[in-house]
């Protein structure tokens, strides 16, 4: 089992770089309106407004979401197509419970804003 919680943890963490790059050179609107990039969006989420802290905690979180798929999925994980399909479920479900519901409220903003809100839909659907 902890080879499976520790695999998640390195691919969690592999995933969280690229999809914190691609969070890096996009941009969204803070509470405030100001347009800021992805990764500092995170670091509010903390509040900071540093983006060495974003990338801090959301490589954290990025580990922990891999550990937990490990720790939860990894039985499951007997062919490389079982893993695309239980990966891919488990994408959305923390895109929709992470970026879509926590994020926006933990910044101050009703959950699903990101879809509500025209100038934000590109970075929620990226």
């Amino acid at each position: 089992m902890q080879s499976r919680i520790g695999a998640g943890v390195v691919a969690g963490l592999v995933a969280g770089i690229v999809f914190g790059l691609m969070m890096q050179f996009s941009s969204g609107k803070t509470p405030e309106g100001m347009e800021v990039s992805g990764m500092l969006m995170v670091a509010k989420v903390v509040r900071s407004n540093s983006l060495a802290v974003g990338w801090l905690y959301h490589l954290f979180n990025s580990a922990a979401i891999g550990g937990l798929f490990g720790l939860l999925l990894g039985a499951k994980l007997l062919s490389v197509a079982a893993g695309v399909l239980w990966g891919a479920l488990y994408g959305v479900f923390w895109w929709i419970l992470g970026g879509l519901i926590l994020m926006p409220v933990l910044l101050g903003m009703p959950a699903f804003a990101a879809l509500r809100d025209p100038m934000m839909r590109p970075q929620a659907w990226g």
